[in-house]
């Protein structure tokens, strides 16, 4: 039999460094769950990936015990890395911040390409130059 599901929790947590106190221990706290249970297996699952934000769903079943599903890094994240910038622009029209290439926009696609709503690399090459583009971030060849 299916376990009966309480609640679904979505959040975005630091890789490997998650902690049980907010905006974890707040957000999990309410469903009864074993919070550094919690915080002990996304920081396992996540401690390759230090430094870039991971999104997270919980699904929380009526016995208290949970599922973690991990998500790729939002595009913003990884644009930001690949540019070694800390933030976009504030007037991504006038004021550009950095140079991104397409070799590695199409790197960024490629990861995530399971997240995307694309049907190919192609679709999620444009997605990603499009987010690239809104945070000031030039698409250079």
């Amino acid at each position: 039999m299916a376990k009966k599901i309480s609640a679904q929790v979505k959040m975005q947590l630091p890789a490997g460094k998650a902690t049980a106190a907010p905006p974890v221990g707040s957000m999990l706290g309410p469903y009864g769950i074993n919070l550094s249970g919690f915080v002990k297996e996304f920081n396992d699952k996540t401690s390759g990936q230090v430094g870039l934000i991971i999104p997270v769903i919980v699904t929380i079943y009526q016995d208290r015990s949970f599922d973690i599903q991990l998500k790729t890094p939002p595009a913003a994240v990884l644009i930001k890395k690949a540019c070694n910038i800390e933030s976009g622009s504030a007037k991504p029209n006038k004021d550009k911040v950095a140079k991104i290439t397409k070799a590695q926009i199409k790197e960024i696609a490629e990861t995530k390409m399971v997240d995307l709503n694309a049907n190919d690399v192609e679709s999620a090459i444009k997605i990603i130059a499009g987010t690239a583009r809104s945070m000031g971030v030039e698409v250079i060849d």
